[in-house]
């Protein structure tokens, strides 16, 4: 199977370190996540980290374990799915934290999936509603996390 790859990226006024943290903390992954309708960690994960286990289900109602195969705070984190929807054969993501100046950073979200028979007959269609979807979370993160440096800085 061959596999499916996107990338979108947004940039946002705020330090890398802060938005890592921010994405990375799920008690506040369904404040800017709008895609998610549940986000927890789960087989005792505290926090987001190499080998911690999440399971999320996006507001379709699909769910997807999936496990951090890289945690580099505050530069790249990734993940790989482990027990997911049938249609996926296979799915990664990563998110990139590319720090542009101080207050600015570049933020990338790259999946890469394969999809099993008889779904990779309509890749094209899934992979632009991923795409919207990711795109909108991306502007969703942006307005969740200035809106917070906002108010904590008064600005």
């Amino acid at each position: 199977m061959h596999a499916i790859k996107f990338s979108e990226k947004i940039i946002i006024d705020e330090n890398a370190v802060t938005i890592f943290d921010f994405t990375q903390d799920y008690r506040k992954r369904l404040q800017w996540d709008t895609f998610l309708k549940k986000a927890d960690l789960i087989e005792g994960a505290e926090h987001a980290g190499k080998g911690a286990r999440a399971f999320c289900v996006a507001k379709n109602g699909m769910g997807m374990v999936t496990e951090y195969i890289t945690f580099n705070r505050p530069l790249v984190t990734a993940i790989k799915m482990t027990r997911g929807p049938f249609l996926f054969a296979s799915f990664l993501g990563s998110w990139t934290f590319r720090k542009i100046s101080d207050n600015k950073t570049e933020v990338i979200f790259l999946y890469s999936f394969s999809l099993r028979f008889p779904f990779n007959l309509a890749t094209i269609l899934i992979k632009r509603n991923l795409q919207k979807n990711v795109k909108q979370r991306l502007v969703d993160l942006k307005r969740n996390v200035e809106i917070e440096r906002s108010q904590t800085y008064g600005l």
